[in-house]
């Protein structure tokens, strides 16, 4: 499979590992990793999610963990490829057995999403099967900072779902991104983000398409530093 090429750097792929898709890049441009020093990435994939946020924050550090040992291998080789390198690290690991002594200030994470289902393809990185949503956000409260941001994007149906887990662990929302995939259509996806700390969230749209097949300014703006475009038809 032909690699997936951005302007700092290059994303191999395999067909046994989720590839890189608008829900990833999304998550990679808009995460709020500015004033991070430390971030997680829970199930890294090829790794695209945390090469975006090292672009955007030149001094942090990195580290992903993946249970499927092809994406742990992806992430590798494409972390040691980029000019990155030296501040990501990764590991094949269940991260509800990950223990660490480590405060992250961000930890970002692009879940699996679908029940269980009689399905084989992208099985781990697309179901709810190895790791599911409560287990995601105990663990995570448990290894963020005093500081620390929880940011990950989900189906739009499972917001409220989301938020409420989070509550129960003393996560509470403070930003909120609906995104629709045009302008007329609902909303699909939702990037959320929890801290430590309670007050009263941010909200703002994100429209991907203008129309069909043609991207709006507002993601042509968002990516215009990692996409090289190549104009739709």
């Amino acid at each position: 499979m032909k690699p997936f090429r951005f302007k700092q750097f290059d994303i191999q792929q395999s067909d046994d590992v989720f590839r890189v898709g608008t829900d990833g890049v999304l998550l990679g441009a808009l995460a709020s990793v500015t004033d991070a020093s430390k971030v997680l990435e829970v199930g890294t994939g090829t790794g695209l999610i945390s090469l975006m946020l090292a672009q955007r924050n030149t001094d942090a550090d990195f580290f992903g963990i993946d249970i499927n040992g092809n994406a742990a291998y992806l992430t590798k080789l494409n972390f040691e490829n980029s000019a990155f390198s030296s501040r990501l690290k990764n590991v094949c690991q269940d991260f509800k057995t990950f223990e660490t002594e480590e405060r992250f200030d961000l930890i970002v994470s692009n879940p699996p999403y679908f029940e269980e289902s009689d399905s084989g393809k992208d099985k781990i990185a697309r179901q709810t099967v190895e790791l599911n949503f409560k287990q995601l956000i105990s663990k995570s409260a448990i290894l963020l900072s005093g500081k620390g941001i929880f940011s990950v994007i989900i189906p739009f149906e499972a917001g409220n779902y989301l938020i409420d887990i989070a509550k129960e662990n003393q996560l509470f929302l403070h930003r909120r991104i609906n995104i629709k995939g045009i302008e007329s259509s609902k909303t699909k996806r939702l990037i959320l983000e929890f801290s430590l700390a309670e007050k009263k969230p941010e909200e703002s749209d994100f429209i991907i398409e203008k129309s069909p097949r043609q991207y709006s300014d507002q993601y042509l703006e968002l990516t215009k530093e990692f996409h090289i475009f190549k104009e739709r038809g």
